[in-house]
């Protein structure tokens, strides 16, 4: 059975109309949580922190759609 890997991140962004960070170094990894509903759970704790913050925004990294156990490689690895 493939693992559902979902990561919860966020941080101070540029411009709230945009996704680009103020300062990468200052990324708030929240947690990798082995399925949607948790990593759901977390983001909305996190968010609502920061609900009085325009610009802080967090995000569900769906882990698990960048893996491909059925090829070989994944492309990561090809790009070498």
């Amino acid at each position: 059975m493939s693992q559902r890997l979902h990561l919860v991140f966020g941080g101070e962004l540029i411009d709230p109309t945009k996704n680009a960070f103020k300062d990468v170094d200052d990324i708030h990894i929240v947690g990798m949580f082995p399925n949607y509903e948790t990593a759901f759970n977390a983001w909305k704790a996190e968010a609502q922190k920061t609900v009085d913050n325009a610009h802080m925004r967090y995000f569900i990294a769906h882990i698990h759609r960048l893996r491909d156990e059925q090829a070989e490689t994944s492309t990561t690895e090809e790009l070498g």
